[in-house]
């Protein structure tokens, strides 16, 4: 409240002067699904309630009002800092920093819902049912009514209307209706019994018509109480379905522990957001398809790529190493390495067995050669189901699936899901911290990943058994890049594991990529967090991870197609 002038004492202060005085504070406003909440300025004034940016932007012009006479101010059920303010269909949702500064708000715009001008009403405008108003000769009487004292009738005629309260305002005297001449009582007699036998003729023929009407009136009332019952049904179904459509933009319906989306309307939000996002790769693809067939090389151009282009190409520090630096675990020493250890041996051991005789294993995805299966965990009412898929690929090598899959200078040809990835920490040649942030699908909240990121080659003990490639990728804390508000951080376990197996050509000819089959087991043990319902996450699940296999080894078929073969 701005300040008043000191002169004078408080009973001189104008009530409705300090109604208009302008008021300002900072609360967090509901912008949109995107960004969220926001600090803005709030003025209110009078019965306008205004927002800026900020406070120092109010010479730049306020960037919404709304007119608080019809304003409903609605608490948030679950949130006690948080109030909603709407005007027929503009809905703002503000947020306090403390649940007594948001009532403190609350009691303010009430207060001036209605106008300055409208708080105190005029003493000269009062309705007509709080006085008697008379005109008696020219003269207008005013008495307030007490019917309980309203006088009966008197001998003297003195009063014809009383009011004990505090006086008696006499109006006129029943002697000042005496005239100087007498009055024919016969005539009047005669005059009166005409009166009453017309009103009487005339009420006996309104009789007869209401009765002869009462048919015609019964059906229209019938109908009109049809018509009511029908615009009530409409009235009915239309707040029905008012309440099932989406509003999209207001942060209630998104995830979240109270959120007013249903799961049937969440899982129609979701598969519409993934399938615009399909329909936009394909055609990225496409113009990466003709653009790349616009590129010819030489004749000659091939016969110089050896095995060294692996070792030469510049790129990131994640580069192609050869077999022989990762045979050996025993250099690849950081603080990790035993949790790196750990991992490996987990995924050798259990993550290789067969899932054939394990009841446990549900299959849910058969296509040729690609399998995928689940099995159904929930933890506090959160989906933790592993997942487990076993392919084969011709023409590839595991070593050139892990080299592909591990690198991040080739993250962004295949990976769709990722909006943006960053090297946190390079541990050694070969394991590396990464932060991952995933592309939001509305209206499931934003999510990213922190993990360490390995690749192993581990020589088989069997000459008969062909030596394993393997990618590990487990979350991990790191002080730089703590949880935000921005993104939920969800936890995983995954691990590509390949095996390469070579098919004998005839004769002395050389090996080719048509006698090479590359054996793939894909682990995935993802806890996401929020409150996605678990239908939805299977749903997701279920469709998103052969597509995403299918589209990486197609990838990889692509890049070494016309590359020398990398063991």
């Amino acid at each position: 409240m701005s300040d008043c002038s000191s002169s004078g004492s408080d009973e001189d202060l104008d009530p409705e002067l300090e109604l208009l005085d302008e008021l300002g504070g900072t609360l967090s406003k509901w912008t949109n699904y995107i960004h969220g909440w926001q600090d803005r300025w709030i003025v209110l004034k009078g019965n306008i309630l205004s927002y800026y940016r900020s406070a120092d932007e109010k010479e730049y012009g306020c960037r919404g009002s709304i007119c608080l006479s019809k304003a409903v101010i609605t608490p948030h059920e679950f949130d006690e800092c948080r109030f909603d303010i709407s005007v027929n269909d503009s809905v703002w949702y503000l947020r306090a920093e403390h649940p007594l500064l948001r009532q403190q708000w609350i009691d303010t715009v009430e207060l001036h819902k209605v106008s300055p001008s409208e708080a105190a009403k005029p003493l000269d405008k009062l309705p007509l049912g709080s006085s008697v108003f008379l005109i008696v000769r020219d003269q207008v009487w005013v008495a307030e009514p007490d019917w309980e004292d309203f006088p009966t009738s008197r001998p003297d005629g003195d009063y014809l209307l009383n009011n004990n309260n505090s006086s008696k305002e006499k109006l006129f005297s029943v002697d000042s209706l005496k005239g100087s001449l007498g009055i024919d009582f016969k005539g009047e007699a005669i005059t009166f019994k005409a009166t009453t036998a017309g009103i009487l003729s005339t009420l006996s023929h309104c009789i007869d018509i209401l009765v002869k009407k009462e048919e015609s009136w019964q059906r229209r009332l019938d109908k009109e109480i049809e018509r009511r019952r029908r615009a009530e049904d409409a009235y009915k179904a239309a707040l029905t379905e008012l309440k099932k459509k989406p509003h999209y933009g207001g942060p209630d319906y998104e995830e979240g522990p109270n959120s007013l989306i249903n799961e049937e309307e969440f899982f129609d939000a979701v598969e519409a957001a993934l399938d615009k996002h399909d329909q936009i790769e394909e055609q990225s693809q496409a113009e990466r398809s003709r653009a790349s067939r616009q590129i010819f090389l030489p004749p000659d151009t091939h016969s110089s790529i050896s095995t060294q282009k692996y070792l030469t190409k510049p790129h990131s520090h994640t580069s192609s190493l050869s077999s022989i630096d990762l045979i050996s675990a025993s250099d690849d020493v950081h603080r990790f390495s035993a949790q790196v250890e750990e991992m490996v041996q987990s995924h050798m051991t259990y993550s290789l067995q067969d899932v054939g005789g394990d009841a446990n294993w549900q299959l849910v995805v058969e296509e040729g050669d690609m399998k995928v299966y689940r099995r159904e965990v929930e933890e506090n009412g959160i989906v933790l189901d592993p997942l487990k898929a076993t392919h084969a690929v011709r023409g590839v090598t595991g070593h050139e699936v892990c080299h592909y899959f591990w690198d991040t200078a080739f993250r962004n040809d295949w990976e769709t899901t990722v909006e943006s990835f960053q090297v946190v920490e390079t541990l050694s040649d070969k394991a590396v911290i990464i932060h991952q942030t995933h592309k939001r699908v509305w209206p499931a909240s934003q999510r990213d990943v922190l993990y360490v990121s390995v690749i192993r080659k581990i020589l088989s003990t069997n000459e008969n058994d062909p030596d394993t490639w393997l990618v590990c990728n487990f979350s991990v804390d790191h002080d730089s890049y703590p949880p935000s508000a921005r993104c939920i951080r969800a936890k995983i376990n995954v691990a590509m594991i390949c095996q390469t197996l070579i098919s004998p050509p005839e004769g002395d000819k050389e090996i080719t990529r048509d006698n090479i089959l590359c054996k793939i087991t894909y682990v995935a043990n993802v806890n996401p967090g929020g409150w996605a319902p678990a239908s939805v996450l299977r749903a997701v699940a279920k469709r998103e991870y052969p597509k995403f296999l299918k589209r990486f080894t197609s990838y990889v078929q692509e890049k070494t197609s016309d590359e020398a073969i990398l063991f």
